[in-house]
């Protein structure tokens, strides 16, 4: 078992640090906010730190999942960010979904210091949190991601190394454009539906089981028909991440039509007051 710290106490936070203190792992947690950490605290055995140094200090891996590029500096970087606390040889492990460029540039410091660095978003939500069910994308140094592989296995369906430095970070990008399409197709197919007066459970039902099926259809298209959308991965976040795949296209070349128009359809979701809404509200803008 290892001395591990994570770092970041939100939806997916809070479960994914909860897994490893089952697993046996001595945990030590920090969040920005102290009081998610005291109600952590209170359903799992570990201890909590007043800052990312110290509870980075004798951790053999430190986990972070924040929200964006300038949070994951904050917690890295400076005399109280993790880098500062950790021992030569530990190894930090980054759930959070940033750019492949602050990866690349947090892992040469991480280098410089003699510390490790895997970058390992993830992606299977919330329900994938708490149920220990997640799937990983990971990049970085074979050595970093096979030290660090069994410490993530609390809390994964899958993980796999699939590059260097930022390829989990890409990978998660694919991940999102990929997600955003689905999204829309589904959402067109079943305002398609209510419009034309057709049961839309009954449809799903049967055409889940063909090529049309997917994750998106199984779990959301109950609560899309519902109109309930107040839980998930929030369309706030969404555009965030959907921004650093636009801004990645333009740096490498690639053509995102499809994923350009639909981020400005969930512009329109946040301008309908959706912000905080789950990305199937997407459909609320077809009604």
């Amino acid at each position: 078992m290892a001395k591990v710290a994570f770092l970041g106490l939100g939806v997916m936070g809070f479960p994914m640090a909860g897994h490893l203190a089952r697993a046996g792992h001595r945990v030590t947690v920090w969040n920005r906010s102290s009081g998610k950490a005291e109600r952590w605290l209170e359903q799992h055995e570990g201890t909590a730190a007043p800052t990312a140094r110290e509870a980075a200090l004798g951790a053999e891996f430190v986990m972070a999942c924040v929200g964006n590029d300038d949070d994951l500096r904050m917690v890295c970087l400076g005399p109280d960010g993790a880098f500062a606390g950790m021992d030569p040889g530990a190894i930090f492990v980054d759930h959070t979904t940033v750019s492949a460029r602050v990866t690349r540039e947090l892992a040469e410091v991480a280098a410089e210091k003699g510390r490790g660095f895997v970058d390992a978003p993830v992606s299977g939500g919330q329900a994938g949190a708490e149920n220990g069910q997640l799937s990983i994308m990971c990049g970085g140094r074979e050595d970093d991601y096979a030290a660090a592989e069994p410490v993530i296995a609390a809390y994964a369906r899958i993980c796999r190394r699939l590059g260097d430095s930022g390829a989990g970070q890409l990978a998660k990008m694919m991940n999102q454009i990929c997600i955003a399409g689905l999204m829309q197709g589904l959402s067109e197919a079943l305002a398609f539906g209510q419009k034309a007066g057709l049961d839309g459970e009954a449809v799903v039902e049967v055409i889940s089981q063909g090529a049309a099926g997917s994750w998106q259809m199984a779990n959301r298209h109950k609560t899309m028909l519902a109109d309930q959308f107040d839980f998930g991965f929030a369309v706030d976040w969404m555009r965030k991440d959907l921004g650093i795949c636009l801004a990645t296209a333009d740096e490498i070349g690639a053509r995102l039509p499809v994923t350009a128009l639909v981020d400005q359809f969930y512009k329109d979701v946040q301008l309908m007051g959706g912000g905080r809404n789950d990305t199937s509200s997407l459909i609320r803008r077809l009604r």
